[in-house]
C-alpha cells in the first residue's frame, strides 16, 4: 500500500503538514507517524499524543487540534496502532521488545518538544514518565548544547572515551585509534601498537575480516612515523590476496560473502599499494570489489548484506561507502581500475542520497523508513561523502548539504560522556529481512559507534 493512500485511510489530512514515519509497531509492519508543521525546525513546540491504546476518539481529537493550530503543534494521532503493551520509560531491547514504547520515547528525546500532552488513555504512563525524567538520556536543554559544539570539540570529547586500547586487532578500536593519531596522539597510539611489532607474534594467526581492517592503524602509523615495521604488517595483509607463486586470488579472504568486506579488505590492501609502491595491490582491490559486486550489489544500486536475503542493512551499505572512499583515496591517478572504483563510489553516493531522511539520518534498513535511524551507518556514509567532496569526486553543491544534515543529526546523538543513540549491535549475516529489522539499537557507550563518530568528527575538523 502506498504511503499517501495509507494516510488517507487513517484519516490524516494530506495538505498543510509534513508526515513522517517515526517507527514501526511490534509487528514490524504497521507505521507510527507524526504530523509536523511546515518548516519544522527539528525540535521544540507542543507535542500532542493520542491513540496510545489504538485508534480511538483521542486520535480524532489530536488530528482536529493539529489542523486548527495552523502550524503550531506537533502530533502523533495513533501512537500505538496495534494496541501493544506500553511501558515508560521503556524496558527491554530496543526496538526488538516494546517497540512502540522505544519508538515514542526516543523520538521525543531526540526532538525535545517543549511540552508533551497526552490525549485520552495513557496505559503506559507516558505523561507521568516525561515529567522530570531525562528522555532517552537527554536532559532539558541538552540538545542545544550538543548542537553548538564544533567538530573539534566533539572529537576531543569522544577521544576521552574511545581509542585507548588495542587489545583486539580489529577495526572496532582501530577507527578511534586512527582518529587519535589525527588528533596528534601518535606516540600514545604507537605505544598501544608496540606489542604487534614483536617478530615472534603473527598478527594474522587467527585473522578475520575485522583483523584485516584493524591493520589500517599500522598504515596510519607507518605514514606518521616512517617506521618500516608497520609497513611490513600492512604488506602482510595485502599479500593474502596472492598465491605463493604471486598470482592474484579470486578475492581477498575472510569476506564471508558479506558487504562488510568492501571496508574490511579494500582500504588496507590499497594502503599496502601506497606504502610499497606496488601496483599489484591496487589490481587486487579492484578485483575484490568486482567479486563482491557479483555477490551483494542489488540492481537498484543498494547492497544486500549477504546473498541470504535482499535486506539493505544500514551498516551493510555504509561499509561499501566508506570502504570505497578510503580505498579510492590511495589509488594512483593513472591506475586503469581507478575509473571503475570512482564510478562505483559515485553511483553508491547518488543512490544513498535518495534515502537520507528529513532529520539527516540513514536507517537500519536503508530503504525502510520505519526502521530505526542508525547512528554508525549515518556517520560512515557522511564521512565517505565528505571525503568525496574534498577530493573532488562529488559535487559540493549537491552533497555538502547532506553532510551538514548528517553532522547535525549525529551531533544530537552524542552525549557528553561518549553516550550514543541507536547504534546497531554487532551483526553477522542474518537469514531474514526481519532479523535485520530487529537488530538491537544500543543507547550508551559503544566502541564501534564511538570510533565511527570520532572518524567523522576528525574528518569534519579537517584533520
Amino acid at each position: 500500500m502506498r504511503f499517501a493512500a495509507l494516510l488517507v485511510l487513517l484519516g490524516v489530512p494530506l495538505a498543510g503538514a509534513e508526515h513522517r514515519v517515526i517507527g514501526l509497531a511490534q509487528d514490524g509492519k504497521t507505521p507510527i507517524e507524526v504530523l509536523l508543521p511546515d518548516g519544522y525546525s527539528g525540535s521544540g513546540g507542543l507535542l500532542l499524543i493520542g491513540g496510545l491504546n489504538g485508534e480511538d476518539a483521542s486520535s480524532r481529537d489530536v488530528r482536529d487540534q493539529f489542523e486548527q493550530s495552523k502550524g503550531t503543534l506537533l502530533a502523533i494521532p495513533i501512537a500505538n496502532p496495534t494496541k501493544s503493551k506500553l511501558v515508560f520509560p521503556p524496558t527491554g531491547v530496543a526496538y526488538r521488545e516494546n517497540a512502540e514504547s522505544h519508538v515514542l520515547w526516543r523520538w521525543i528525546g531526540m526532538h525535545a518538544p517543549d511540552r508533551v500532552r497526552v490525549i485520552g488513555n495513557d496505559p503506559g504512563g507516558l505523561a507521568q514518565a516525561v515529567l522530570g525524567t531525562p528522555i532517552a538520556g537527554i536532559a532539558p536543554g541538552e540538545l542545544n548544547r550538543r548542537r553548538a559544539r564544533t567538530p573539534r570539540q566533539v572529537a576531543d570529547e569522544l577521544a576521552r572515551f574511545y581509542g585507548h586500547d588495542f587489545n583486539q586487532l580489529t577495526y572496532l578500536p582501530g577507527m578511534a585509534l586512527i582518529s587519535q593519531v589525527r588528533l596528534g596522539n601518535t606516540a600514545e597510539v604507537a605505544k598501544l601498537a608496540e606489542p604487534y611489532l614483536d617478530p615472534s607474534r603473527d598478527a594474522l594467526a587467527r585473522a578475520t575480516s575485522l583483523t584485516l581492517a584493524g591493520h589500517m592503524v599500522f598504515a596510519e602509523l607507518a605514514r606518521r612515523t616512517k617506521d618500516t615495521q608497520y609497513t611490513k604488517l600492512v604488506r602482510a595483509v595485502g599479500d593474502l590476496g596472492f598465491t605463493a607463486a604471486g598470482e592474484m586470488k579470486e578475492s581477498m579472504p575472510y569476506h564471508q560473502e558479506m558487504s562488510d568486506s568492501y571496508f574490511m579488505a579494500g582500504p588496507i590492501t590499497a594502503m599496502a599499494g601506497s606504502l610499497t609502491g606496488e601496483r599489484k595491490y591496487f589490481d587486487m582491490v579492484a578485483k575484490h570489489f568486482r567479486f563482491m559486486d557479483a555477490l551483494v550489489l542489488r540492481r537498484d544500486g543498494l547492497f544486500r548484506h549477504s546473498p541470504l536475503t535482499d535486506a539493505a542493512w544500514g551498516r551493510g551499505n555504509a561499509f561499501p561507502a566508506l570502504g570505497m572512499a578510503l580505498a579510492l583515496s590511495e589509488f594512483p591517478q593513472d591506475h586503469p581500475e581507478r575509473g571503475y572504483v570512482l564510478d562505483s563510489f559515485r553511483r553508491l553516493m547518488a543512490t544513498l542520497s535518495r534515502f537520507q531522511d528529513a532529520d539527516g539520518m540513514w536507517h537500519e534498513i536503508i530503504d525502510q523508513p520505519g526502521s530505526y535511524q542508525e547512528f554508525s551507518a549515518t556517520a560512515m556514509i557522511a564521512t565517505a561523502m565528505l571525503r568525496g567532496i574534498r577530493k573532488g569526486w562529488l559535487d559540493a553543491a549537491a552533497y555538502q548539504p547532506r553532510v551538514d544534515r548528517a553532522w547535525n543529526a549525529v551531533l544530537a546523538r552524542i552525549g557528553p560522556e561518549g553516550q550514543l543513540v541507536d547504534v546497531c549491535e554487532s551483526t553477522n549475516k542474518q537469514a531474514t529481512y526481519d532479523d535485520y529489522l530487529h537488530r538491537a539499537a544500543i543507547q550508551g557507550k559503544d566502541e564501534r559507534g564511538g570510533g565511527m563518530a570520532l572518524l567523522f568528527a576528525t574528518e569534519m575538523a579537517g584533520l
